[in-house]
């Protein structure tokens, strides 16, 4: 059984350490908590992470958030893993910072990435984590907290919340999409 597991985020030094790459920071943490490297392949950086039978495919797409559906897409067709084996993880303003909600299928609720991977795909019925980063920013400064660093009070609560996020990863793949809402939601 074959996963693809794919945790959105942004490529560079500028963006290392921001809200927008929660799912970034989530692969990154499974995987150093697994002693498994990344590679550098086409569209991104793959790992693969072996878990009570299954493998998973963690990727970090090289695609830049907005354009992340060539990555996914490429990566389902490339490992041969069915779109139901998909999960994406994205941040999520409308969620208070640490809030973590999952959902198997539904719309991209302004998420740039999100869309992408919808229209590519051509329809919304794929798994999604959503990590709640807050909306703790004044009018017209979305794009700043977005791409803004965690605050010290987030940074305190992430490694807890990251950690479930590990459990919810080996859950989808063990117990199902529905199970996984019901335990995690």
């Amino acid at each position: 059984m074959k996963y693809l597991i794919a945790g959105l985020g942004n490529f560079g030094d500028e963006y290392q350490g921001t809200r927008h790459n929660i799912g970034f920071k989530i692969l990154d943490s499974l995987a150093q908590a697994s002693n498994i490297d990344f590679i550098d392949k086409r569209y991104g950086f793959i790992a693969e992470y072996k878990y009570a039978g299954r493998k998973f495919l963690l990727l970090k797409p090289t695609t830049y958030v907005n354009r992340s559906g060539l990555a996914v897409n490429y990566w389902l067709k490339k490992a041969k893993i069915p779109v139901e084996k998909l999960l994406v993880i994205v941040d999520d303003i409308a969620l208070t910072s640490g809030t973590i909600r999952i959902r198997a299928k539904g719309g991209d609720g302004g998420h740039n990435g999100l869309y992408h991977i919808n229209q590519i795909l051509g329809h919304q019925n794929y798994s999604r984590l959503r990590f709640g980063i807050g909306d703790n920013y004044p009018y017209g400064a979305q794009v700043d907290h977005v791409l803004g660093k965690w605050s010290d009070d987030e940074n305190n609560l992430l490694s807890e919340r990251i950690s479930v996020c590990h459990d919810i990863i080996k859950s989808f793949g063990t117990k199902g999409i529905e199970r996984t809402m019901n335990e995690y939601n």
